[in-house]
């Protein structure tokens, strides 16, 4: 599906969806619990819809009404007969967050799983839970796109370099509570992204999971084995890497109002309101996105727009093993809507201007937070600018284009040919000119 936007100003009240982020966890941690929960406020994307689907076949079972799920937990425990059942075979869609939390999962709950994905998730690096079973004694084959894990999740001690991706750490921290004894799970270097790691463990205590940490740098977690997880109540509040791409469209001059965001959320990407703070003051700017690497495409955006301000955004490595070599995806789009973008191996270097040109197609490089953040910056180009592959913002907010439609946004949907008379489940617009 590619769209094609007439550059227009937006106004208006806009609330994020729910953080995707929380949902997981909330989700994981009911479907491991002993009894029924009841999570509120899901928004059902793509991501989600996978680690619905992986946790069924691990064991759990859910009820869906509207936005609310209720859980059947599987019990999951140190003695739980699921680990008798046959090996689950997990789809985990193109969601990076379920494959990387499920792995240790499948082996603590069932004694391995298959998993598979689309896209580019399983090219993505698995290589610390690879260096871990070498040491453990845990099978693991990747061929053809499948992954096989296969043994035995002892407790004891983990370590981590604490410069992967914090889903390598959050997978461990879910499982290591439910084998037969205590574990330790150090980082062995500072840790990046750890407002992700403050977000799982308060999704555990919600469940009852105890998870106390050493008062060392960086933190070292010493979980008590044979902890069940228990059900309960719990919401989820809205997501601030959402946020990101309002607050940029309103940097941009669109009279936008993100509305209904926690400011005490442990959501690391909360800081983009310091950020939008920090780009608009009048001298260069220098941004470490370590610990917020999903903001690096509305910040780019704001950045290219900074009239004659230099912006760099730095640590921005694992961006090129996202759904599309971040680094790489962001300076195409931004240089061909006319921004001047230098790409380094880990940074990006972005010189502002009054405005881009526009009149041009991009590539969404089926990536959710580029067509997004093309959408934003659409809106100070001097020409129309269309987007390929727009339906890829599913992923995460399914209602992105409905929104910015809302807002006043003038958006052109062209459908392919093989999919005459059909439309995206999220997009609900005619097929001319929306004024």
């Amino acid at each position: 599906m590619n769209i094609t936007i007439t550059p227009a100003a937006l106004s208006g009240p806009v609330t994020p969806p729910p953080s995707k982020s929380q949902a997981h966890r909330l989700l994981i941690a009911a479907a491991l619990a002993d009894g029924e929960s009841v999570i509120t406020n899901v928004a059902f994307s793509q991501d989600i819809q996978a680690t619905l689907r992986c946790l069924e076949e691990l064991g759990a079972a859910f009820t869906v009404d509207g936005s609310t799920v209720t859980v059947q937990g599987m019990g999951a425990n140190a003695m739980s007969p699921l680990r008798r059942m046959a090996y689950p075979h997990l789809d985990c869609g193109e969601s990076g967050s379920t494959l990387r939390f499920l792995i240790p999962i499948a082996l603590a709950v069932r004694g391995g799983g298959i998993f598979t994905g689309r896209g580019r998730l399983m090219e993505r690096p698995l290589k610390p839970y690879f260096d871990l079973f070498d040491e453990k004694g845990i099978f693991y084959e990747q061929k053809d796109g499948v992954l096989t894990v296969s043994g035995l999740l002892t407790p004891g001690e983990y370590r981590l370099p604490g410069d992967v991706s914090s889903q390598f750490f959050t997978g461990l921290l879910f499982a290591l509570p439910l084998l037969s004894g205590p574990s330790v799970l150090i980082p062995t270097t500072p840790l990046e992204s750890e407002g992700y790691l403050q977000m799982t463990l308060q999704a555990m205590a919600q469940f009852g999971v105890a998870f106390p940490m050493a008062l060392s740098l960086p933190p070292q977690y010493h979980p008590q084995g044979t902890q069940t997880y228990r059900a309960t109540k719990a919401a989820v509040e809205a997501d601030w890497s959402q946020a990101g791409f309002w607050y940029a469209a309103g940097f941009l001059g669109n009279p936008v109002t993100v509305a209904g965001m926690d400011p005490c959320s442990l959501q690391g990407d909360r800081v983009i309101a310091d950020q939008v703070l920090e780009l608009s003051g009048r001298s260069d700017a220098a941004l470490d996105v370590s610990n917020c690497p999903d903001l690096v495409p509305p910040l780019a955006a704001m950045a290219a727009l900074r009239a004659g301000r230099a912006t760099r955004l730095t640590n921005a490595a694992r961006l090129r093993v996202k759904e599309s070599d971040r680094l790489s995806s962001v300076t195409a789009v931004l240089t061909a809507l006319g921004a001047d973008v230098t790409e380094g191996p880990d940074f990006l270097e972005i010189r502002g201007k009054e405005a881009l040109t526009g009149g041009v197609a991009v590539d969404s490089h089926n990536d959710h937070r580029i067509a997004m953040m093309a959408a934003i910056a659409a809106t100070r180009c001097n020409h129309p600018v269309t987007i390929n592959g727009a339906e890829c913002v599913a992923k995460s907010y399914p209602d992105f284009w409905e929104e910015y439609e809302r807002l006043g946004g003038l958006l052109f949907l062209e459908r392919k040919s093989n999919q005459k008379g059909l439309r995206p489940a999220s997009l609900k617009l005619a097929d001319d000119c929306f004024l």
